[in-house]
């Protein structure tokens, strides 16, 4: 039965460039769209850009344009890139748009209504100069801890501690380098934490949705187990009730009723993908909204809506979205479909790191984009992994299995059928096309896309090319051309080798799309769909003169890429020396420094037995792990070391992590630490992880140990 979906991927932000990192979600969500499509599936595929908050007026100010002049021209850049990758929305739209107002003061409408939006007074950092309330990244100061300078307002990025903005030692503003006041002002919440709220997300996320798929993936679902608590013990849940508001001067919509108080970007920024899909809707005239939109109607319609997202904005889309959408009377998703960041080579992509490349300039260098959604397809599984870039990996990759597999079975038979048969083929070899007609008809690939497990799919295609490169190699048409009396042999060899690679072709499709558009003009055949039964090219068929499909990826195309991101792949440089208004903290910092870079150098070279038995090192088995909300850095573990309970610790391995990947992993820990108190809580350990002499420009691993050793056993 044909599925009619609304599909969207998350709005990216309008305050900079697409990078490679954006591009793995996207490119997920096109093959997934694409294939749906090819099933003969209705779908709409909509995104916008978010384009609301401080950030954007800020820099709008610094450029001196408007906001809106800046949104616009970012709006253009964006959709370039994805439209380079192959990344095909139906429509690319905005927030800042009449559409999303109106929803958002319709939503907003229907939660006051419920009685689940309330005021309160709450306490924040203000700028005098600017006249404006800071979020926490806009305020400077000395960390509480180490007394290091020029640290932001919820972390530090020296020692690692955390704390709040208030805590911070001579603040500033980093906005105008005015000295902030603290004040009050009135903020509207969403009320998340609300009884009827925290029920209903606990069925949502942990249930299915009608096709009896589940809503989120499992290690998602089990991220939002440790939020929510377990049904009964109504006291487990730590859900917050969500700020929705933000004080003038601030870019975005004005609160109905409110003068001078604004919808914050996380209210109206999901609302977008509603906004985006009632404007396609607008344009094209044959769309009814409320079948995709209204509760009641999209249940008897039968619709779906599908968010791909990355999963750093989990919390946002699994919970505060589906609970807002419930209790405004909208339909909730359908499904989250989860990715995890981009690393390169095992590490976060990062300036600091060295590894940040744009989408612009990849295609600038003259790079194909079809090598890059091939790469990511093959590390793509369906779960909230990272994707793991190796650029030699890469070259390797498309080479031989682009290159050397796929279009190589058409350059090597398809001069054949030109030059020696006018372009019409032969009937197939029904024995070796067999194995093609049992793929197809055992929807074995089909799945893995349907899955989302890209991966999958590419092995089976791969192996599935091994056998028609197998069989061109064993028939060896080359030289059945050079025999007499051998011209049907060679007829049949290459018209089935063609089949063969039709077939390749339809399952690539929603992986290379452009690609496999050259080959439905080569082949004259229409466009590539996967409905019906299998067959073969039918003996008579015509075949248009064969061009080069693909080019092998060369090192130094890969080299220049580099250079051409030089500045932004050049480790961030080191913190400024002294700043007048913080001179004295940083002396005392750089005394620290100081005494401990004299004790290293007369320090003894060795330590003795009896100093490294002090050291309690004992095997943990990590048995939960979460983010810390408001900490960058941070990841909370409880670790089994033997003990009555779990000890918590705290650990800044959020960069290179994801906490679902860590539970059930046994890891070394320092037991006899003494413990630290941390604005989040008590750290009862350390873990050890592995890095660069600096801790900064490398990768970071967590320690583990050799299969057998158990959670308490002492390391010595």
């Amino acid at each position: 039965m044909s599925r009619k979906i609304l599909v969207t991927n998350a709005l990216p932000y309008a305050n900079g460039d697409i990078h490679l990192g954006h591009l793995v979600g996207y490119i997920q969500g096109d093959i997934w769209v694409r294939y749906q499509r090819m099933r003969g599936s209705t779908v709409h595929y909509v995104c916008a850009d978010d384009t609301h908050g401080t950030p954007i007026m800020l820099r709008a100010e610094k450029e001196g344009i408007t906001p809106e002049t800046l949104i616009g021209r970012v709006h253009g850049e964006h959709l370039r890139d994805f439209t380079d990758f192959g990344v095909a929305f139906d429509n690319y739209h905005s927030t800042h748009s009449p559409e999303n107002r109106a929803y958002a003061e319709e939503v907003y409408k229907r939660l006051t209504a419920a009685k689940l939006i309330e005021t309160r007074s709450i306490e924040q950092f203000y700028d005098p100069v600017k006249e404006m309330f800071l979020p926490d990244r806009f305020i400077k100061g000395e960390c509480p801890k180490c007394a290091a300078a020029d640290q932001y307002g919820d972390n530090c990025e020296v020692c690692g501690a955390a704390y709040a903005p208030t805590e911070l030692k001579n603040p500033y503003s980093a906005v105008s380098g005015a000295k902030p006041v603290l004040k009050t002002s009135e903020h509207f919440f969403f009320r998340l934490s609300d009884p009827r709220a925290v029920a209903f997300l606990r069925e949502w996320t942990r249930g299915t949705n009608a096709a009896g798929t589940r809503r989120l993936q499992a290690e998602a679902a089990n991220k939002m187990k440790e939020w929510l608590g377990e049904d009964g013990q109504e006291g487990e849940n730590t859900l917050s009730d969500w700020d929705i508001s933000r004080d003038a001067p601030y870019f975005g919509f004005e609160i109905p009723g409110a003068p001078g108080k604004y919808f914050y970007v996380w209210l109206d920024a999901p609302i977008g993908y509603l906004a985006s899909f009632r404007n396609l809707a607008d344009k094209r005239g044959d769309i009814v909204v409320d079948d995709f939109v209204d509760a009641a109607r999209a249940e008897a319609a039968g619709t779906e809506m599908v968010h791909f997202i990355g999963k750093d904005i989990l919390y946002f889309h699994a919970l505060f979205w589906p609970a807002m959408l419930q209790f405004a009377g909208l339909r909730t998703p359908s499904q989250l479909c989860v990715n995890g960041f981009l690393t390169v080579d095992g590490a976060k992509m990062s300036k600091s790191r060295g590894t940040f490349i744009t989408a612009r300039s990849y295609v600038t260098q003259g790079l194909n984009p079809e090598w890059l959604r091939y790469y990511f397809a093959t590390k793509s599984n369906g779960t909230m992994e990272d994707v793991d870039l190796n650029l030699d990996d890469l070259i390797a990759k498309v080479n031989s299995d682009l290159v050397g597999k796929y279009v190589n079975i058409a350059s090597r038979c398809a001069g054949f059928i030109t030059k020696r048969f006018d372009g019409k083929l032969a009937a197939s070899d029904a024995a070796a096309t067999a194995a093609f007609k049992a793929a197809h008809e055992a929807g074995t690939i089909a799945q893995a896309y349907e899955e989302r497990d890209y991966s999958r799919a590419l092995r089976e295609i791969m192996h599935l090319a091994d056998l028609a490169n197998q069989y061109v190699n064993d028939r060896k048409p080359w030289e059945l051309a050079k025999q007499e009396g051998r011209e049907a042999d060679l007829h049949v060899v290459c018209s089935t080798a063609l089949t063969l690679f039709r077939d390749l072709t339809l399952y690539l499709k929603p992986v290379l799309p452009a690609l496999a558009a050259k080959v439905e003009t080569f082949l004259a055949i229409a466009p590539l769909g996967w409905q019906g039964e299998w067959q073969p090219l039918q003996a008579g068929h015509v075949v248009n003169i064969y061009a080069h499909l693909m080019t092998r990826v060369e090192r130094k195309q890969i080299d220049a890429l580099l250079e051409a991101n030089r500045d932004s792949l050049a480790p961030a440089p080191a913190a400024a020396a002294a700043d007048a208004k913080a001179a004295t903290s940083q002396q005392r910092h750089a005394e620290k420094q100081q005494h401990a870079a004299q004790t290293a150098e007369t320090a003894s070279p060795h330590i003795s037995i009896d100093d490294f038995t002090k050291v309690d090192l004992r095997i943990a088995k990590i048995v939960a792990a979460e983010h810390v909300e408001g900490a960058d850095k941070l990841i909370r573990l409880q670790l089994d070391i033997g003990e009555d309970k779990p000890r918590q610790v705290f650990a800044g391995i959020k960069s290179a992590y994801d906490p679902a990947s860590l539970v059930g992993r046994m890891t070394v820990m320092v037991a006899n630490l003494a413990p630290r108190k941390m604005k989040f809580g008590l750290s009862e350990g350390m873990v050890l992880a592995a890095s660069d002499p600096d801790g900064k420009t490398g990768g970071l691993y967590v320690l583990s140990p050799d299969a057998g050793a158990t959670a308490g056993m002492r390391v010595k």
